[in-house]
């Protein structure tokens, strides 16, 4: 049985997200939460709002045990970016990016 949690329209980028998330990818539920909570990145706080979110998909919906899950799989795309522009010396502009991206967990039972 698989369960899945997504969070979609983080406002952090994907490349500084999947540093965190390949931490957590094949650990039990309870070894990555611990993993998680010490790490000094938005993205651990994203990551582990998501993986709460698919235990308790697991628990409700499907009266899963939360200690026997693992975290088959972590994904982590890209969202939309948000462009603005800033203005610099002797009337030009410069681009700024703001990247967002999209978590997806996917658990599943021992």
């Amino acid at each position: 049985m698989e369960v899945r949690a997504v969070s979609k329209y983080l406002r952090v980028s994907s490349q500084k997200t999947r540093l965190v998330a390949d931490m957590v990818r094949g650990k039990s539920v309870s070894d990555a939460l611990i993993l998680l909570r010490f790490t000094p990145k938005k993205s651990g706080r994203l990551l582990t709002k998501t993986l709460r979110s698919a235990v308790a998909n697991a628990e409700s919906a499907y009266s899963l045990d939360a200690d026997k899950l693992y975290i088959k799989t972590v994904t982590v795309d890209q969202g939309p970016r948000l462009k603005r522009f800033r203005p610099r010396a002797m009337g030009r502009a410069t681009r700024i990016i703001k990247p967002s991206s999209h978590i997806t967990v996917v658990l599943a039972e021992k």
